[in-house]
């Protein structure tokens, strides 16, 4: 078995390759060629969150397993703590073990840019971020890859951890501005990345014609958005049973607000088998419920490329 530690992971993959990787995720998934496995998610007490997504591809089976821990930040390591377990699909031997972490970042930030490459208007300039922790930095580093932004608004319910979005989007040469949730109505691309379980995103926040990425709900009773506004949109997603059941979706389908029937995998727009965005107007709406397939194919170029380098740390089992 072999291993690639936490500490070499920035190393070997970067936002192009994790971008590469989970498009060919949301291909193979809506034509049949991987699946993934029901989530197991429990709540530990306190806001922690553990649990494992695991999937099979067509050359790939594993597992994600890990969670989410609020108290880390205190303790000066990243609330969200994971690691990829890669077996054979053919044996089901282990075949690697790698640091999760960074991969999880990468392949969340990487999901709303596939999204927005795909959904947003082509002449989006203003990119909002709703949500100033650990991940927002990632998402407004990778949406800013696939759409030539002029300017960056944000909101957080610390308005002072908003510093460190405006660091990033300066080093992006991207003006920043700390907004009220109502001025996020300016931008043309929405990223929501927070991890409450009340909504701050209303319908009156989003202008026609806007693509939201919601990133922050993967979990039973977490929201970001009001499910009036989930409902006005297009919805898309990597997964629609986990979109209606822990996405940001649940909360529509239980009050009866959305079908649903008319959730559309993202993969299917990118396979040509289904529409995109159908007119200038047209609200989409990404839910980004995360799934094991996306873990496991970051993984799997992670260890091709550990491998490549004579990085792969072998132990035995």
């Amino acid at each position: 078995m072999l291993v690639v530690p936490e500490r070499l992971i920035a190393g070997l993959m970067g936002p192009d390759e994790a971008f590469a990787a989970v498009a060919e995720v949301f291909r193979q998934t809506a034509g049949g060629a991987a699946r993934n496995f029901p989530v197991v998610r429990e709540a530990l007490g306190g806001g922690r969150q553990y649990g494992f997504k695991s999937g099979l591809g067509p050359d790939a089976l594993g597992v994600k397993a890990g969670g989410y821990f609020p108290g880390n930040a205190a303790r000066g390591i990243t609330n969200h703590q994971s690691v990829v377990t890669l077996f054979d699909p053919q044996t089901g031997r282990p075949e690697a073990m790698i640091g999760g972490n960074l991969l999880t970042a990468l392949r969340t930030a990487a999901a709303a840019a596939v999204s927005i490459k795909t959904l947003a208007r082509p002449e989006a300039r203003v990119l909002g971020i709703l949500g100033a922790g650990h991940q927002a930095a990632f998402q407004l580093r990778a949406a800013a890859r696939v759409r030539s932004f002029e300017r960056v608004i944000g909101w957080n319910r610390t308005p002072a951890r908003l510093a460190g979005l405006a660091a990033v989007a300066a080093e992006l040469g991207l003006p920043f501005e700390a907004v009220p949730p109502e001025r996020l109505r300016e931008a043309e691309v929405i990223v929501t990345v927070t991890s409450s379980t009340t909504w701050t995103l209303g319908i009156e926040h989003v202008a026609p014609g806007t693509h939201l990425a919601c990133m922050g709900t993967d979990t039973i009773g977490k929201q970001e958005v009001e499910p009036r506004l989930v409902a006005h949109t297009r919805v898309f997603t990597d997964e629609v049973a986990q979109a209606a059941t822990l996405g940001e979706a649940q909360h529509a389908v239980a009050q009866g607000l959305l079908d649903p029937a008319r959730i559309t995998p993202l993969g299917a727009v990118l396979a040509g088998d289904a529409p995109g965005r159908e007119s200038a107007d047209q609200i989409t709406l990404y839910d980004g419920t995360g799934i094991g397939l996306q873990d496991i194919a970051v993984a799997a170029r992670v260890l091709s490329l550990a491998r490549d380098r004579g990085l792969a740390i072998p132990v035995e089992i």
